[in-house]
Parts: structure tokens; C-alpha cells; sequence
């Protein structure tokens, strides 16, 4: 025991080594950020793709019954469609959602509109959280959240924010790409 503590490092870093160090880490930064970047634009829209693909089925349409029939935001929607109807209207809202995500490839203004309507999306979601019942389990008190729908609806506020990282990213593009049209800012 007490070897361990007496025992010191013969050498320490010098500024050298950090320099190199930092040198690796920015190397590793410059390969990464774009491969991150690029997994978040296909994680989200294979998300859509599946997601979407679902709201056509019986059973997805059925599932957003007690989410959409207590929204303050969505039920009237009820109104106008049948539950099968307004699923697959999502449905189509969705996969058009992931492709324009997709569209990045062609187009970072396409992206942009994908960002932002995924964006708002996942804001609807999200305030379902407040107007589902059983989301809350009152049981465990605050701020414990029921399995279903609490916490299915919880993982939508990472989702919202990979959608502002699209949004922020693709307008971004857009700038430098109208920046290095132009030469202005």
C-alpha cells in the first residue's frame, strides 16, 4: 500500500508531449466531427424512414389514439380525419421529413427545411408529456416518468436536439456556400 503512494512519476509531461497530444486530438477532431455529423444525418432519417413507415399499419395508427386524442395541439385532427387517416397523413409528414434530412446530399436548403419541420415535430411530441395520461407516475412522484408513453416520449428530446443540429448546420452551409458565391458576408 504505501508503495503506491510514495511511488511518483519520474518524468513529467513536458510542453512538448501536450503540444503533440493536442496535435492528435485536433487530427482526431478534423476525421470525426464529419463522420458524426454524417451518422446523425442517416440515424435521423432511417428514424423517419421507420417511424414513418410505421404510421401506415393498423397498430401505429391505434397507438397514437391516447397521445393525439388528449392533445390540446393535435385533437382536433380527429376532426378532420380518421384515426387510420391522420396516421397516415403522418405518415407521409414523416417520410417527407427524412428525405428532405436526406436531401443534404443534393441541397443543404433542403436539409434546413428538414431540420426545422423535424424540429417542430418533435416539440408536438414532446408536449404530449404534459396532456398524455400516465405519463406521469404519480405513484413514484416527481419526476418519475411511466415506461410507456413517459419515457417512449422522453428519447424525443435528444431527436429535437440532433433536428437543431441539422437546422444549425445546414443553414450554416448554406452561408458559406452563398459566401463563397458572393464574397460578402
Amino acid at each position: 500500500m504505501s508503495r503506491i503512494i510514495t511511488e511518483l512519476p519520474t518524468e513529467y509531461p513536458t510542453l512538448g508531449t501536450i503540444a503533440q497530444w493536442r496535435d492528435q486530438a485536433e487530427n482526431l477532431l478534423a476525421y470525426a466531427e464529419p463522420i458524426s455529423r454524417a451518422g446523425l444525418y442517416v440515424s435521423l432519417a432511417i428514424i423517419y424512414a421507420w417511424f414513418g413507415g410505421m404510421k401506415f399499419t393498423e397498430y401505429e395508427a391505434n397507438g397514437l389514439v391516447p397521445l393525439v386524442e388528449n392533445s390540446p395541439l393535435l385533437s382536433w385532427m380527429y376532426d378532420i380525419f380518421s384515426v387510420r387517416g391522420f396516421s397516415t397523413f403522418l405518415g407521409f409528414v414523416e417520410l417527407t421529413i427524412g428525405l428532405l434530412i436526406a436531401g443534404r446530399i443534393l441541397s443543404p436548403a433542403l436539409s434546413a427545411i428538414g431540420g426545422f419541420l423535424s424540429a417542430g415535430l418533435f416539440v408536438t411530441t414532446l408536449s404530449f408529456m404534459l396532456s398524455t395520461p400516465g405519463a406521469i407516475e404519480p405513484s413514484l412522484g416527481f419526476p418519475a416518468i411511466s415506461v410507456a408513453p413517459g419515457q417512449f416520449l422522453l428519447k424525443d428530446i435528444g431527436l429535437l436536439a440532433g433536428s437543431v443540429l441539422v437546422l444549425g448546420h445546414s443553414l450554416s452551409a448554406m452561408a458559406v456556400k452563398r459566401t463563397a458565391r458572393t464574397g460578402r458576408r
